[in-house]
């Protein structure tokens, strides 16, 4: 499509030089490339389509790279991209080789901080503008934060931290949800209609300059001043949590009037005390079918434009892992599932509509969820918490802590394990084998097929241990060949040669080894094995390891450590995922790369 002005726009400053009426052409276009992009490459829709006239009248008040801004999670960064000079790569955008769908300092100049977790983005901004005040520098720093991600308790701790401060960080509230101030009356929205004006603050700023500069009692009164002030504003606009902590509050304004959000943003800019800008948007803007259902548009797979996106009716594995745990619910009142504000993505919808009271959505708080698993379970309670891997992560001193220092039997449920795909480095679910396998008391299961998910998790539902189940993002792999019970199975095809592996990859290993005289160990439980598994692998002349992990503290290490001890004499060769980040390209790509597609293993094994 031939556009106007989104060709023209190579920096920031190219925005500014637009009036409001060709801004407005200019967002069409933008929102337009957004859509038109990602129904062909998949990614992060009805999010990005809310922030376009936010985004602008970002760049028009402030003065990126010198004034940072940094936009929290970053899967609201689209706009972004496009309006500093990123427009030409845009098309490329998730794909192989191609610009990030988050933000990411070694592309620009323009991204301060690598994004794709939530809640960071006001301690990094905060981070950054102190740097400048130390360095004595120029500039601001923004962070731009959802209200989803402000539910996350990194968020709270820099919104503490930064209330002390002296001078004019900003932090934009991207309210698209809920309403985070309750106010009432025709008082009260008409004091909001007020503040909201830039005459206000100048009048504000100039009685108060004015009354400092009265010898001796001036400070004085412009302190009393403000306290009357702040007690008027108690009594008829009721004071926001952001007002006490040490934030200068301004709006709420509509997320879709740039030249009202402009105002504020400058109108911040000029405050000596930090400022929270509450900004209303619409999540979907523009696009009927992400406006009416954002949910089911927040991140998606390419689709037809003009039908919009279609529901996939294949099963998952996170539907299998929900399922399962909706069966074990109805049969014991004991069950329960927690989730971090990943409610349909973990597969546990039908459980939250079943079973309202035995049903817990955190918010993006994996921390608290894994010390809430903890007590539910000292209560009596089964609690299962399902977390994509990555995200996991950010609950790691808790898992230590709370649930293995007194193995407390909560079940993990960690999903997307393994590599996930575009999302890249941030999401790639390629740690959480080494991080949990070194914890004391700690269990971890890997199934490879969805009857396999299914009776794993009922079967440890059933014992008083602490455990991972860690299956991968989408569709298993055929169906399973063999009969798969217990904790490992053993294909016997004789004893020179035996490959090792785990999870899915053990389907691609199966088609490369059927009918040739390679035996197979698939291991179910990869942590802690038993001492049977190790006597069967050390028999063997040639050993290969798969593991779609990190090789640095893998299962695969586990294995050779305790091979050394048995003074096992043949060789062995390990495939996994060296000591590096997995970029963003598709699963089949990443296999072929690391070795893990059946015709790359029938090519190192020579059959």
């Amino acid at each position: 499509m031939e556009y106007k002005y989104l060709p023209l726009i190579k920096s920031p400053d190219d925005v500014k030089k637009l009036d409001y009426d060709r801004l407005e052409t200019l967002c069409g276009e933008i929102r337009n490339e957004i859509i038109e992009t990602v129904s062909k490459n998949g990614g992060h829709l009805a999010s990005n389509l809310g922030v376009v006239e936010l985004t602008v009248a970002l760049h028009r008040a402030f003065n990126s790279p010198n004034d940072a801004i940094i936009f929290d999670v970053g899967h609201q960064s689209y706009t972004h991209k496009l309006l500093t000079g990123r427009y030409d790569k845009f098309s490329t955008i998730r794909t192989e080789n191609g610009i990030s769908g988050f933000m990411r300092p070694d592309e620009s100049e323009h991204d301060p901080i690598v994004t794709g977790h939530s809640s960071n983005s006001i301690s990094a901004a905060y981070g950054i503008y102190r740097a400048k005040k130390i360095n004595g520098e120029e500039g601001t720093a923004v962070a731009v934060i959802g209200d989803g991600a402000l539910t996350g308790g990194m968020a709270f701790e820099g919104l503490n931290n930064a209330g002390r401060t002296r001078g004019n960080f900003i932090i934009v509230l991207n309210d698209n949800k809920m309403s985070i101030s309750h106010n009432v009356g025709a008082m009260s929205r008409a004091f909001t209609k007020l503040r909201n004006r830039p005459y206000y603050h100048n009048v504000k700023f100039a009685v108060n300059r004015f009354l400092q500069k009265i010898p001796l009692i001036g400070r004085g009164i412009a302190a009393l001043t403000f306290k009357i002030k702040k007690a008027f504003k108690r009594i008829v606009y009721k004071e926001s949590i952001f007002e006490s902590l040490g934030y200068n509050y301004l709006g709420p304004v509509d997320g879709h009037d740039i030249k009202a959000m402009e105002n504020l943003f400058k109108i911040a800019e000029r405050y000596t005390r930090p400022s929270v800008v509450h900004v209303v948007t619409t999540k979907g803007k523009g696009y009927a079918f992400a406006e009416n259902k954002p949910k089911n548009y927040h991140g998606v797979s390419p689709f037809d434009v003009e039908v919009g996106t279609v529901e996939s009716k294949k099963m998952t594995f996170s539907d299998v892992a929900g399922n399962t745990l909706l069966e074990l619910a109805r049969e014991d009142e004991k069950v329960c599932a927690i989730t971090a504000a990943m409610t349909s993505g973990t597969g546990l919808s039908a459980f939250a509509t079943e079973f309202r009271n035995r049903f817990f959505d955190v918010g993006i708080a994996e921390q608290h969820a894994v010390t809430f698993a903890a007590g539910l379970s000292k209560g009596g309670l089964i609690p299962f918490f399902a977390v994509y891997s990555s995200f996991l992560q950010r609950g790691f001193d808790q898992v230590i802590h709370d649930l293995a220092i007194a193995d407390i039997p909560v079940k993990l449920l960690v999903d997307r394990a393994g590599i996930v795909g575009e999302d890249g480095e941030s999401h790639q679910g390629v740690f959480d084998v080494s991080y949990l396998s070194m914890i004391p008391n700690m269990n971890i299961y890997s199934p490879c097929y969805y009857e396999e998910l299914s009776e794993t998790i009922k079967n440890v539902s059933k014992t008083n241990e602490l455990c991972a189940v860690r299956y991968p993002r989408g569709c298993q792999s055929g169906e399973p060949p063999i009969d798969i019970k217990g904790d490992y199975t053993y294909i016997n095809n004789g004893n020179k040669r035996a490959v090792i592996t785990y999870g899915r990859l053990f389907s691609n290993v199966y088609e490369a080894v059927k009918d040739t005289d390679v035996s197979v160990i698939k291991l179910n439980k990869i942590y802690p094995l038993s001492e049977k598994v190790i006597e069967i692998i050390s028999e063997y002349n040639e050993v290969y390891f798969y593991e779609e992990a990190s090789k640095k503290g893998g299962i695969a290490e586990y294995v050779g450590e305790m091979l050394m001890e048995k003074s096992f004499g043949g060789s062995y060769k390990v495939f996994a995922i060296e000591q590096s980040f997995v970029p963003q390209l598709p699963v089949s790509v990443a296999f072929k790369k690391f070795g893990f597609d059946t015709d790359s293993i029938k090519k190192t094994l020579g059959v």
